[in-house]
């Protein structure tokens, strides 16, 4: 169904009917609420929208190059109070991995920044030196904003050396409203595997669906009972898919009408911004 400022791959009434049913908002950042360090307009009337409708929300992030306290403090910079249980950053997801999966790894070699690396030291995490002498117990590669030629050196040969090799998140760049490109993690990865033939073992971070399950069991929700909202098909939409939640396109960010047109699955509602779906949440629960 098409709108002027929407379309839907239901039509209003059964859009309606499953917007009844969502209980949280899973919220990308850049792009979505915000893009670099200017609030979208529309961004706090829709977070009190949202509490007004007795919808939770939470804060959702592939970027991982800032610790959780330092999200907090841009946010609130902002003018939006958020508590460190309403964020989710693909650096906590990957602790997490790191804790489950390879519960040996202790000593990290991280290629990430000095905020992000706070946050595996704060979960007990021991970061490693850029020394050969000094052999972590496996690798970490993150959107590194302070990467340096010779750390990205070392990365590649502990991942020459077999180390299990873990990737924060697949972007290949960040949102910016700067006249700049900020490669992002899936680009270095890229970089590092032409130099190592090898890939990483995971990739975390949104489209992985492990990123919903944080937030499934910390406010006792099913899937399809959360809508993850977005501004990029490849991650945040593919996410939803992959985790069986329903996805939310806002063209605020990064995709355009042309790349939602080309996409072989269409995302459950693509709105023009995320003022657009609290109208619609609003409209479900008349």
């Amino acid at each position: 169904m098409q709108h002027d400022k929407y379309s839907s791959i239901y039509d209003d009434a059964q859009l309606i009917e499953r917007l009844k049913g969502i209980r949280h908002v899973a919220l990308d950042m850049d792009g979505t609420i915000y893009m670099g360090m200017s609030l979208f307009g529309y961004t706090k009337p829709f977070l009190a929208r949202l509490k007004s409708l007795g919808i939770t929300y939470s804060f959702l992030t592939n970027n991982p190059s800032t610790s959780i306290e330092d999200y907090l403090a841009k946010l609130a910079k902002m003018g939006i109070e958020a508590t460190r249980e309403e964020m989710y950053t693909t650096a906590l997801a990957t602790i997490d991995y790191i804790k489950t999966n390879l519960p040996s790894a202790k000593r990290l070699f991280i290629l990430g920044t000095p905020s992000m690396t706070s946050e595996f030291v704060k979960a007990g995490f021991e970061p490693t030196t850029d020394s050969a002498d000094d052999r972590p117990d496996a690798v970490v590669v993150a959107f590194d904003k302070t990467l340096t030629y010779d750390t990205l050196c070392r990365a590649a040969w502990w991942i020459q050396q077999g180390l299990p090799y873990v990737a924060t998140n697949p972007d290949k760049v960040c949102p910016t409203d700067q006249p700049t490109v900020l490669v992002d993690c899936g680009s270095i990865c890229k970089c590092l595997e032409h130099a190592t033939s090898r890939q990483p073992d995971i990739t975390l971070g949104k489209p992985d669906p492990n990123m919903l399950s944080g937030i499934m069991q910390r406010y006792g929700l099913r899937a399809d009972e959360i809508a993850m909202v977005g501004d990029r098909i490849y991650t945040d939409v593919q996410m939803a898919f992959n985790a069986g939640a329903f996805g939310v396109l806002v063209l605020s960010g990064e995709t355009t009408l042309d790349i939602v047109a080309e996409a072989p699955r269409k995302p459950d509602l693509t709105a023009d911004s995320i003022e657009v779906l609290g109208e619609l949440l609003a409209r479900s629960r008349e």
